[in-house]
This record gives C-alpha cells, structure tokens and sequence, in this order.
C-alpha cells in the first residue's frame, strides 16, 4: 500500500547519490520528488509541509564525514544514507515512535475497551480479533454486544466469539450505556480482565450517536477509547478521527484493511492531526490478522527497505523455532532439500497475502517493477509439483530428468517445463545460501538488507539474530553452521539463544 510514497523516497536517493555536501539546492530537488509522493498518497497539505520544513533544516547545510572507524572496521557515509536516516527519523516521529498497546487497570480491576466507528469500518470483526490477541496473550476477555440496533452485529459477535472461544454478554431489550455497565459487573463476576465493547455506529457523526456513546463512557469509565477507522478512505478518516476525539477524547486509533490499496495517507497523518498514536492494524479478513502497529516498520517500508524486524515476527508467529533452525543450519551447508523447502513454503501461505509479505523484503522493489502484480497463486503451484514427486526426488531433486519431469507435471496439472524450472531454481537457490553459509557478509550485498538494519540497530532494536558476527564477516571460521562445534558449546549456544528469545517474546508482550 506504500507503493506510491517509496517511489517518491527512492527518486531523492537517487538524487543525492555521489554528492559530498548537502546544499540548499540539492534537498530542494530532493524534497520536491517527496512532497509529490506525499500528496499523492492523500498526506494531509500540513502535515507535508510541516514534513519537508523539519527534514529541510535539519539536512541543509551539513558536509558529511563520508568515512568513520567504528573498532578495526572502516565505514562510509554517504550523503544519501545521512538524508535516508534523517527522513526515517522524521517519518517515526510523524506517526508516533514505539509501539502502543492497550492501558490496563491497576489492582486486576476489569479494563474497558470501547470500540467506536461510523457504519462499515469493521468494528465487529475488530473487537473480535482484539479479543483474540489479547487471549493469545493469556488475558481473560469479554465481549460485549452493545450494538442493539443492527440485529445482524449481535449475531455476528456470538459467532466470532464463539469461533475464538471468548463469551460475548448480551441483554435484549437492554439500551447500550447500562448494558455495558451490567457487563462491566458480570466481568467482575467471573474475574475477566479485559471487557471490549462493541458499540453502535451510524453513517455520519449525529448528536444522537455521540451522546449514546458519551454515556457509555460516563457510566464504565473506560480505559481505552478506540476508534476504527477504514485506511481506504484516506483523508476522510483523519477528519473523523479529529471529530471523535473533540467528543470523547479518544485513546489510538485502529486502523483497518492496512493490506488493501489504500495509498497509506491516513497513517501518516492522523497523529499528527489528532495527536492519538494508531495502536493496532488490521491486515487481512482471518481473526488473527490483527497487530501492534509499528511506525519504524512502516517507515522503512515507506524508504524502500522493507520491514525486516516485522517479518521475522511474523514468521515467529507460524513456525516452530527449534525446527526451523534445524533448517537454517541445513540451508546454509546446502543440506537443504525439498521436504524442508515444502515445510517454508506453507509456513509463508501461512502469514497471508504473499505480496504484503514480500513488500517486507529490502529488496522487494529491485525484485518487482513498478506497478507489477504478485501472483498470489504460485506457492500453491510450487506445493502442488513437490507434493507429486517421490519422496528420493524430494530429497535429491537433480535425479529429476525429462521422464520423471513429464510424469510429475501430469500428477500436478502443470507443465514438464514448469518442474524443470522449479528444480533449476530450487538448486540455485541451494548453491546461493551454502555460499552464504560459507560467507555470511554476502547478507550485506542484498540491496537494501544493511541499511534497513542499520536503522533498525540506530533505533535500538535488537537485529542481531539477523547479521552474522563481526568475527563471522572477518571470516575466522567458517560461517554460521559450518563449523562444528563440541557439544558444551552447543548446549551453551542453545541455552543463549533460548533465553533471549523468551526476553524478545516477554518484550513484545509488554
């Protein structure tokens, strides 16, 4: 969805590249190819300039150091990577830094979560998949269908709530402020930590919805007010947001359909409109395609970077950890066969649409021209060849000749040139990683992999897990798997490598 503001980002790089000193002239053409892209995204006018004003004072006139030492390594600077930096910076702080989530009541009181939004922003399936986060993350929750006006919404909650296994309370005959209060009650009842409501919504703002949910607000003094609001409206959702929150000052902002077309406006303006950070994202129809929303991932999504750190969460999410490093090890010594690569596969249809995946990979727009669509279907195709061959052709593709091409391609409804590709690929793609294995500082070739954990390490962000060591990349040894190691040393590394990922799961959850 960020396509058109990377466009505009990557022609400033391109500008800047070979120059020495940032000049007046030069962050003028610069910051022109990106005013552009803001206001063709549907930024708010003020927002983009107040954007080009801050990034402007502080890049003009700065001469770069182009080489620094950093221990026994040198580094170079360039001034495309210092704007780069400076623009990430801003492009944080314009959404709000660091990831929010819900405020909780102190003394295991139940907190309230009140969902409000006009007609058609999702607020049902919202509370739904909130519900199902929060139960991910060992929470007891309750909703509440206090939407009795649309007979259909009380349906659909209890269904979507039955699906997650959290109860919905619903009193007919009830009106919404001391229904929610009575749920506020029952919550306390049966010990429920987190009560969400469902609220009513209308197809406009009136004084009759405001005052409904004001009184909801008066009599269960919640502890979060958020708004969900459809990303696909553009500037129309900063200006509900702005309204909803004279009201009833809200607490964040939902954002929905964060996977569709939308041209990614909305999120970069209703902070700076509202001064209400967005705290959570939809990405997609299932009820677990809801997440924290991270401004430094979108930031560097935005920049053309991709959004590293988010996609290895999101495969944290589908994968078994200890297997997967299992395959990592055996990737990186070209062990890896095609039970292994049919495992990676399912686990990536897992995580959703492939291209909002792939847009997460630094290098996604030097693999995909502008404007070119992702074939959604190919992982299906790829499963459907490796699922006909023989398990000796799993795990030795290259015995893969012109009869067994033909016989596989029949039993998956492809072409025999189709299975050939794949193996050629596939065994390509092998050679490549036991070069990585062998060499680990090739990760830093990707384009756009290094700067995107450069700014993720400037931001504090743990990347370590992603770039070998500097001993590693001095090449001492081998590469990551390669050397054999005795096993006091592998016990010690499990053990390490153990605890800091249950310290990297303790931290998310905060």
């Amino acid at each position: 969805m960020f396509e058109v503001l990377t466009k505009g980002f990557r022609s400033a790089r391109a500008r800047l590249s070979g120059k020495s000193v940032l000049t007046e002239s030069v962050i003028d053409e610069a910051l022109r190819d990106i005013r552009v892209s803001l206001l063709e995204a549907d930024v708010a006018l003020n927002v983009v300039n107040a954007f080009m004003t801050r990034v402007k004072e502080k890049a003009i006139g700065e001469v770069i150091q182009v080489k620094a030492k950093k221990g026994d390594r040198k580094i170079e600077i360039t001034p495309a990577e210092h704007f780069v930096k400076l623009c990430n910076d801003e492009l944080i702080e314009l959404m709000g830094a660091g990831e929010r989530g819900l405020e909780f009541e102190p003394g295991g009181r139940p907190t309230a979560v009140m969902m409000v939004g006009l007609h058609g922003t999702g607020k049902t399936t919202t509370s739904a998949k909130l519900a199902n986060l929060l139960k991910s993350q060992k929470h007891k929750v309750m909703l509440v269908a206090a939407d009795v006006y649309r007979p259909a919404a009380i349906d659909q909650l209890k269904i979507l709530g039955q699906r997650i296994g959290v109860p919905v309370f619903s009193q007919p005959g009830v009106m919404p402020p001391e229904l929610c209060a009575n749920a506020m009650a029952q919550a306390v009842a049966e010990k429920r930590d987190v009560v969400i409501f469902d609220t009513a919504g209308r197809l406009a703002i009136d004084e009759t919805l405001m005052g409904e949910l004001s009184e909801i607000k008066e009599r269960t003094n919640p502890k979060n007010i958020f708004l969900v609001v459809d990303a696909m409206i553009g500037q129309d959702a900063v200006r509900m947001a702005s309204e909803f929150d004279r009201l009833l000052n809200l607490t964040g902002v939902v954002m929905t359909k964060m996977d569709g077309d939308a041209r990614g406006g909305a999120a970069l303006s209703v902070k700076a409109v509202t001064g209400k950070p967005i705290t959570y994202v939809g990405t997609g129809e299932e009820l677990d395609k809801i997440e924290a929303f991270r401004p430094e991932g979108i930031a560097t999504r935005i920049l053309g970077f991709g959004d590293v750190v988010g996609l290895v969460k999101d495969f944290e999410k589908v994968i078994d950890e200890e297997q997967a490093e299992a395959d990592a090890i055996k990737m990186l010594k070209g062990e890896f066969n095609l039970y292994q690569f049919l495992d990676q596969i399912r686990a990536i249809q897992k995580m959703g649409s492939l291209r909002d995946t792939m847009e997460k990979l630094p290098f996604f727009h030097d693999m995909v021209p502008e404007g070119a669509a992702v074939d959604e279907k190919v992982l299906g195709r790829i499963e459907a060849m490796i699922n006909s061959m023989t398990p000796d052709e799993r795990k030795t593709p290259n015995i893969i000749d012109d009869r067994r091409a033909r016989r596989i391609a029949k039993g998956s409804g492809r072409k025999p040139n189709e299975v050939k590709d794949l193996v050629q690929r596939f065994e390509a793609m092998r050679e490549v990683m036991k070069r990585v294995g062998k060499q680990p500082s090739l990760l830093g070739r990707l384009p756009g992999f290094k700067e995107a954990l450069d700014l993720a390490k400037a931001r504090g962000e743990d990347v370590s897990d992603l770039m070998p060591s500097e001993r590693e990349q001095r090449g001492s040894w081998g590469g990551y798997g390669v050397r054999k190691l005795n096993p006091a040393e592998k016990e010690r590394r499990r053990k390490k490598e153990k605890a800091a990922r249950k310290q990297r799961q303790k931290a998310r959850r905060r």
